[in-house]
């Protein structure tokens, strides 16, 4: 078997810990309301749901993305600037989540919302096809691989968000919503490779 420079655990161990430092901002972004009635959290039912649809796709991308890199035999240099690329897109989720729920039905916020989760699919594709070159065309990886009908429809789905942004912005977020029920089911095509593995 072919060796590679790199193994997979540090650049997972980075990762994941990216990961914790993402959630952890957003939640520090939430703001209590000013009175102390429990109506007085009503103000604050944007933020909070912003939240938690930014943490469910957080945890989706890091669910996937650990899976994805047990599965493959390795990693090499190009393989780590894509994960650094797509750590840099979700690094900008607290960002637009914090100025999305601050603006919720507001058109920058919601179109830039969208924008950020297609970039992180983009990114997360570039990804994919990094650790392919590592593992080769023939690969069990590669065979794992050849089908993408889900990240394919999410970042179709993603660019409408974008677009519709800007002429109906709930219907922005329906979409966003129907991508992450979409991704609740973890990606299961890597499973049977981490199971050989062991």
């Amino acid at each position: 078997m072919k060796r590679f420079a790199t193994e997979t655990s540090r650049v997972e161990a980075f990762s994941d810990g990216v990961f914790a430092v993402l959630i952890t901002i957003m939640v520090l972004e939430l703001r209590p309301p000013a009175g102390t009635e429990l109506r007085s959290l009503l103000e604050t039912l944007p933020s909070i749901a912003t939240y938690a649809l930014s943490f469910v796709f957080i945890g989706i991308y890091w669910n996937n993305h650990h899976h994805m890199l047990r599965a493959s035999r390795g990693v090499d240099g190009r393989a780590m600037w894509a994960n650094l690329n797509l750590l840099f897109w979700l690094s900008l989720v607290p960002f637009s989540t914090a100025w999305l729920g601050r603006n919720p039905s507001a058109v920058g916020p919601t179109a830039f919302y969208a924008l950020v989760f297609l970039l992180d699919a983009i990114a997360y594709t570039l990804l994919v096809r990094a650790l392919l070159a590592v593992n080769g065309q023939d690969a069990p990886f590669a065979k794992a691989v050849a089908s993408d009908f889900k990240g394919n429809l999410s970042i179709v789905l993603y660019v409408l968000a974008v677009g519709l942004a800007f002429v109906y912005p709930i219907a922005t977020d329906a979409l966003l919503v129907i991508v992450a029920v979409m991704w609740l089911v973890p990606d299961r095509r890597f499973e049977p490779l981490i199971k050989l593995e062991r």
